[in-house]
């Protein structure tokens, strides 16, 4: 919980407090103690005539922050402004920050430390800092080791503690995506030639990430190479060198290869 105010165009998520026939109040769920209005004039496009046509007491919605007056008290929201997907997105950030604030107060369950609330708390902060979410935070965990935990400062003892929760409940997001190459090579050994450097290609990546490399035969002389990493541009990346990589072994061989990033 926040204890600053939202700022203008931010979306926030909140639930419906209590109706009155000019709008609807709600309370800010990430900002401690706030209460904002949403006019029924921003409620949804067009003439709104009963407000329960569109929002009930107890109802989590997601609103665009008009106008905010600290001094005063006021929050001024916007429901009609934010669109369908947005309000997915932010509905889900709000419920993945939720569970990483869980696995934080588990994490110091768990440790052989007694972490007070400040130090929870000091320790929520360093990791949000760090990474812009509490939930991001375990996700790198996940991917590096509590490593990226103890440059932080944070004690190895409730680092490790952190580790284990991040293991057994982050799924770190993934995505693929396929290349091809022409391989060729004239030698009498030209086909475990080409077999070594798809070889060499999938392993030299193993090496260095957890991100995964596969080679596949399609119709000679020509291969797949499919890529799955935590994004699409460390996804290109690797695909590139993957093939670079088995080109090279090819043309040590008096051989030729070419990188297709698709086929016609």
């Amino acid at each position: 919980m926040r204890e600053e105010w939202p700022e203008k165009d931010e979306l926030v998520v909140c639930t419906v407090d209590e109706l009155k026939t000019f709008g609807a109040f709600v309370k800010l769920e990430e900002y401690r103690g706030k209460e904002g209005l949403i006019h029924i004039s921003e409620i949804a496009p067009g003439w709104v005539k009963h407000l329960r046509d569109y929002v009930r007491e107890g109802q989590k919605v997601v609103c665009k922050v008009l106008h905010v007056d600290p001094q005063r008290g006021h929050i001024d929201l916007s429901l009609k402004a934010v669109k369908d997907g947005q309000k997915r997105e932010r509905i889900n950030e709000w419920k993945r920050e939720k569970k990483a604030k869980k696995w934080l107060t588990l994490a110091a369950a768990s440790s052989k430390l007694a972490v007070s609330n400040e130090e929870l708390a000091e320790v929520e902060m360093k990791l949000t800092d760090a990474y812009g979410s509490l939930y991001d935070a375990f996700v790198e965990v996940v991917k590096v080791g509590k490593k990226a935990l103890v440059a932080l400062g944070i004690k190895p003892e409730y680092a490790d503690a952190i580790q284990e929760v991040a293991v057994a409940n982050v799924k770190p997001p993934s995505v693929q995506i396929t290349g091809y190459v022409e391989l060729t090579c004239p030698l009498p050994a030209g086909v475990e030639i080409i077999k070594e450097a798809l070889k060499t290609a999938e392993e030299k990546q193993r090496i260095k990430t957890s991100d995964k490399v596969e080679c596949f035969y399609i119709g000679a002389p020509r291969y797949k190479i499919c890529v799955t990493a935590s994004d699409y541009k460390t996804a290109e990346s690797i695909l590139s060198e993957a093939a670079k990589t088995a080109i090279e072994v090819i043309k040590r061989n008096e051989g030729y290869g070419k990188f297709y990033r698709n086929l016609s």
